[in-house]
């Protein structure tokens, strides 16, 4: 890792965490809070996803909320709707869906005596310089190409990506869908692909797939198109998916901290050989897409 490049990451992190609290009682422009990082929207939103679990504006909200909550408990006199405004909620109804969705209660609930409120701190970025170990990565130009398998839409709300797509693995294994995939390819890798990121909508598409070769006939598949890009390859070795998400770690909280380059805007690959994939050598691959700063 080199450090000079990761503190000055780490720096750039607080500077954003800094500007959001700071303006916590403002509508904040997504673009400005990345510019405070020196970053790409796009870049920063998918760095605090995967650091963090949570989106930039689910973390926003549940700051809000603590805020108000606090302000509701300590004030006698704040109104609802004062404080429902001044946390950038347009009506006292989406302000008490979104409150009780949080603390579990309504806000005028919230002052009774011995009210149980949930509190979301602060984030605090950190790294680890440590116990240095190098990173083999691999840059390849890729031209544009067709996919074809299973595509979902999963919510980034409350990590429930993160639940929805090993559950979607297992039902791709279970009704048959990848041994399809897998013997139609010819021996092809099988792709798991992250697609689709909209931070607005806190949304993404996931889809397990193999590179599309025309001889797949079913209406029920999806096809998509991969942008020509540059790719930061990274190879995992062991069984899955221990394995690869120590890959995926190590990219986010060391690799691209570390280097010149920022995730481009364009889908994630993962790249599964035929093979034991609960074997001790079992080797795949982390595809990120990257542009140089």
């Amino acid at each position: 890792m080199k450090e000079g490049n990761a503190l000055e990451w780490l720096d750039r992190m607080m500077a954003a965490i800094d500007y959001m609290e700071e303006h916590m009682e403002e509508q904040l422009d997504m673009e400005e809070i990345a510019k405070t990082a020196y970053s790409s929207t796009f870049h920063f939103q998918r760095m605090f996803h995967m650091l963090t679990g949570m989106t930039v504006a689910e973390y926003m909200r549940k700051r809000r909320l603590t805020l108000a909550a606090q302000e509701l408990v300590m004030s006698a006199d704040a109104r609802v709707l004062d404080v429902a405004l001044k946390y950038s909620y347009d009506s006292p109804e989406s302000f008490a869906k979104a409150f009780r969705r949080v603390h579990g209660i309504t806000p005028s609930a919230a002052r009774e005596p011995g009210a149980n409120l949930k509190a979301y701190p602060r984030i605090s970025f950190h790294i680890s310089l440590k116990g240095d170990k190098d990173m083999d990565y691999r840059i390849v130009e890729r031209k544009e190409h067709e996919v074809i398998g299973k595509l979902i839409k999963v919510s980034c709300k409350d990590g429930d990506n993160f639940r929805r797509v090993p559950e979607f693995w297992r039902e791709c294994y279970k009704n048959g869908t990848v041994e399809m995939l897998c013997a139609a390819s010819k021996g092809k890798e099988l792709l798991g692909i992250c697609m689709d990121m909209d931070y607005e909508k806190e949304q993404m598409s996931y889809m397990i797939a193999v590179e599309n070769n025309g001889s797949i006939k079913d209406n029920s598949l999806t096809i998509r198109t991969i942008p020509a890009a540059n790719w930061a390859v990274f190879t995992s070795v062991g069984p899955m998916p221990g394995a690869i998400q120590k890959v995926w770690e190590r990219i986010f909280q060391e690799w691209l901290p570390a280097t010149g380059y920022e995730h481009a805007d364009a889908p994630e690959l993962e790249v599964y050989p035929e093979g034991d994939n609960q074997a001790e050598d079992y080797r795949c691959e982390v595809w990120i897409p990257v542009v140089k700063k």
